[in-house]
């Protein structure tokens, strides 16, 4: 005899799945962030000291990537990328 839990049970699976699947997608754009505040450093010829690149690497906060990102464009040093606000 059946409990009928059924679908609950496939309820409670995809909303884990789904959730699974918005906090993948938040952290590829947060990894993906941190690739390119690096990489468009390095193009601009803005060197990027091992210490640096793991703080970014290591920073999963969009906003404050956002910023550093923004501060990338014209920053001349990753100091100043990095700065407190």
């Amino acid at each position: 005899m059946g409990t009928g839990l059924s679908h609950f049970r496939g309820f409670v699976a995809e909303s884990f799945r789904d959730e699974g699947r918005d906090e993948g997608r938040v952290e590829g754009r947060v990894e993906g962030r941190a690739e390119d505040i690096i990489r468009i450093l390095a193009v601009r010829g803005v060197p990027v000291p091992d210490e640096a690149r793991r703080r970014i690497t290591a920073c999963k906060d969009l906003a404050v990537l956002d910023v550093w990102f923004e501060r990338a464009v014209t920053a001349t040093t990753t100091d100043a990328v990095l700065a407190e606000s």
